[in-house]
């Protein structure tokens, strides 16, 4: 079984190394970090959890409220809304090669040509 990582980011030292000390006793895997900007670099996704010194005076508190608040719940798009949005991507992607954008979406072309005709998604 998999143990839990934890990242500690704390700016004192002593705190933060009592912090790590007390959850690697405790059997998780503990990462540290002394700054916002040292803590986003190992969020990886090699980290579970995190324990964030709010008092740090390189953490923007309302950024941190914006981050986890929860968005409003919108009404799922259709089916057919989210494959014009693909076909759109993927064609932008391959800067309007229809046969490029074919083979990544894995169809035929006349298929996609009949999608892109279906979308209005000709160039223009």
């Amino acid at each position: 079984m998999k143990t839990m990582a934890i990242l500690v980011v704390h700016h004192d030292p002593v705190c933060r190394e009592e912090l790590v000390s007390v959850l690697r006793g405790s059997g998780y895997t503990t990462l540290a970090a002394d700054s916002a900007g040292s803590a986003a670099a190992q969020l990886d996704g090699q980290v579970d959890l995190m324990l964030l010194e709010l008092t740090h005076p390189g953490i923007d508190r309302d950024a941190v409220r914006r981050a986890l608040s929860l968005p409003d719940v919108a009404e799922p798009d259709s089916l057919e809304a989210a494959e014009r949005r693909h076909l759109s991507l993927v064609l932008r992607h391959t800067a309007g090669n229809k046969r490029r954008a074919a083979l990544i979406l894995g169809i035929s072309r006349s298929t996609l040509l009949n999608k892109v005709r279906k979308y209005q998604l000709e160039d223009g």
